[in-house]
């Protein structure tokens, strides 16, 4: 698919030969994606459904239409939860079409939004020291005072950008040793993704994901030399630094010899478990790539398979559960995090309807596409009211920001949590893993 683009870094608006993608080919148009579809359940518009847009993407590699911003808009409102392929009887890979496609049209917006996404992309997010440059200036403008006068002088729509911004921790995740050896008899060496976000938002669930594996006869190897897995570019039609990131990221972990690479981050896992797919053409790194596609797992798929060794302890709570999208339809993963959850003494699981459905975050979705982000999450989070639990379980970084965004705007108040949060706190033999 060739696309051509002008100086300004405008889509240009001229027809592109056919692409070389079978998925387009697969699509039998019976509809079944329709209603798993978020966007098409909203607007019951048919460019808003897969089987729309795989028309259209079709209709452009064909000639027939033009990639102009009215077709970019209806590739970008896709939030890529992938709950179309779940459903479709063809088997067809949407996700990669819409991936295709947006690699084309590059990322979303302006031309300022997309420079800006695009200096995210490629050079901050390859560099782990500089995001934790970043987020420690974020943590200084929330805790100096700067926010609450920002917050009198922003706009209405940098207003809502703010008020969307977690608390910053003042203290992130960095292990002191990068090799931590098992309690007790080992029963696996593993390697463990740091992440991007997850070291600067998440640490403590960093921290639980370790002692939770450790405690369970593993042996938990964290490469220092490990950057971010690449999925926010992949999902945003950058793919040169997405590349990059992979070729590196698999050379790094391929060298640590271990049984599985366990990453606690859906969307990552997600990426990390196609490097073969975004490194099909590159000759010199296809076969490695594939071999470290198959040795990712996500953390509650690993431990789910392994088994919990320790015995667990009583965890007095109520708690529904959100299948990420990239782990319920990416990975096919949905038994093993619930099992895990049931087997928490005193826990109790009840279930919310939709919850597979999408709850509005999406990578960067929520800041791009804010209308329909909150339109999702306010469906969702009157599915986890009815539930009447006290808790949410989401094992993804993005679906908990837009969870706890949920709860503080439209309610019910409940705490959100990541799966590791509560297996480390069942496995604790004191307060030293307390709820939060």
């Amino acid at each position: 698919m060739e696309l051509l683009r002008n100086k300004s870094g405008d889509t240009a608006t001229t027809k592109v030969p056919a692409l070389d993608l079978p998925e387009l080919y697969q699509c039998v148009h019976c509809g079944l994606c329709l209603n798993q579809c978020p966007t098409y359940r909203a607007l019951h518009l048919e460019p808003e459904s897969p089987r729309g847009r795989i028309h259209l993407v079709k209709a452009a590699a064909e000639g027939r239409i033009e990639l102009n911003d009215r077709f970019k808009e209806h590739i970008y409102l896709c939030l890529l939860c992938r709950a179309c392929e779940t459903a479709c009887p063809s088997g067809v890979q949407y996700g990669r079409i819409a991936e295709t496609a947006r690699e084309q049209l590059g990322p979303p917006g302006s031309p300022f939004a997309r420079a800006v996404l695009n200096f995210v992309f490629t050079r901050l997010l390859p560099f782990p020291g500089r995001l934790r440059f970043i987020f420690g200036l974020l943590c200084f403008y929330q805790r100096s005072g700067l926010q609450r006068l920002a917050r009198t002088l922003l706009p209405a729509k940098l207003r809502e950008m703010d008020s969307m911004l977690p608390a910053i921790p003042s203290k992130f995740f960095r292990p002191e040793a990068n090799i931590l050896p098992a309690v007790g008899a080992r029963r696996a060496k593993v390697a463990m993704l740091n992440g991007c976000v997850m070291p600067l938002l998440f640490g403590d669930v960093n921290e639980a994901t370790v002692r939770v594996l450790r405690r369970n006869g593993c042996e938990v190897v964290l490469p220092k030399k490990q950057i971010c897995c690449g999925a926010l570019n992949i999902h945003n039609g950058e793919s040169v630094a997405a590349k990059q990131m992979a070729r590196h990221n698999i050379d790094v972990f391929l060298e640590t010899n271990v049984d599985a690479i366990v990453v606690n981050s859906a969307g990552c896992g997600a990426a990390m478990k196609e490097y073969g797919y975004l490194l099909r053409d590159d000759p010199g790194y296809r076969e490695k790539a594939e071999r470290f596609s198959a040795l990712v797992k996500d953390a509650g798929e690993f431990l789910g398979d392994l088994g919990l060794k320790s015995e667990l302890r009583s965890v007095d709570l109520t708690v529904t559960y959100q299948d990420p999208c990239h782990l319920a339809h990416g990975q096919r993963i949905r038994s093993q995090p619930r099992k895990l959850l049931q087997s928490i003494p005193g826990l109790k699981l009840v279930e919310m309807e939709g919850s597979d459905r999408c709850c509005g975050s999406a990578g960067i979705y929520n800041l791009t596409h804010a209308e329909m982000s909150q339109q999702l999450l306010k469906e969702k989070m009157q599915s986890v009211a009815a539930t009447k639990a006290e808790a949410v379980v989401a094992p993804n970084p993005g679906c908990m920001l837009q969870l706890r965004y949920g709860a503080q705007r439209y309610g019910p108040v409940v705490k959100v949590y990541h799966l590791m949060d509560l297996l480390d706190r069942a496995g604790s033999e004191n307060d030293a893993a307390p709820l939060k």
